[in-house]
């Protein structure tokens, strides 16, 4: 193709060799059995631990979406100051740190501490030693007694809509059936409207009537 005054200079893809990269899913199988096999074997790796940690409850960010919340990244310091709980101890734990997060809002504050609270009261701590338990470890017969929990999220789940509420149907009244909303709205908006104007027309009466007082 011969290139002719000031045009567009072609640059046609023709080439693409698409079926050379076509990418087929025949492999779901077998990866779904690797996927069962890895978290068994995380599971017996880190046994009687979960295998997840316990995440912060946050709200989702812009106007958009700040009514939903969701899990965080990790408890913010003073999150963890209130419910005295040292940072070095909480990693050990299973418990998070993130050291960016702030606290805008002592409704997200009270939230996660009584979150971590909750935690610390259901958690089986295990000493280091067996003959020599410290303060703060669970006692020989809950240790005894514990069972491994695959995950924390199934025992401190995280309602996504705390603030939704569920409506439940009404019978509508008689005179709401009377009622002529539509016609009570215009009439709301032309006394808006009218307002100014009827204001000064008043005033004009008023000032004419003490004219001819006079």
């Amino acid at each position: 193709m011969a290139i002719k005054h000031n045009n567009q200079i072609p640059n046609n893809h023709f080439r693409k060799q698409w079926q050379t990269r076509v990418r087929t899913h025949f492999d779901q199988p077998g990866r779904k059995h690797r996927r069962r096999n890895a978290r068994l074997a995380k599971v017996s790796a880190v046994a009687p631990r979960p295998v997840d940690l316990l995440r912060p409850i946050v709200r989702c960010p812009t106007i958009k979406y700040n009514r939903r919340v969701r899990a965080g990244r990790g408890f913010t310091l003073e999150e963890l100051k209130e419910a005295k709980i040292p940072r070095k101890f909480a990693l050990t734990i299973g418990i998070p740190v993130d050291h960016r997060r702030q606290n805008t809002s002592v409704e997200s504050l009270q939230v996660n501490v009584a979150r971590l609270n909750e935690y610390r009261s259901k958690l089986i701590l295990f000493p280091r030693r067996a003959n020599k338990p410290k303060s703060g470890d669970s006692s020989k017969e809950d240790v005894k007694d514990a069972t491994q929990t695959r995950s924390v999220a199934a025992i401190l789940p995280i309602n996504p809509n705390p603030g939704r509420t569920i409506f439940t149907e009404r019978t509508i009244t008689a005179a709401e059936k009377e009622r002529n909303v539509f016609r009570e709205l215009r009439l709301a908006r032309a006394d808006a409207r009218n307002a100014g104007a009827r204001e000064k027309r008043q005033k004009a009466k008023d000032d004419e009537a003490a004219a001819k007082k006079k």
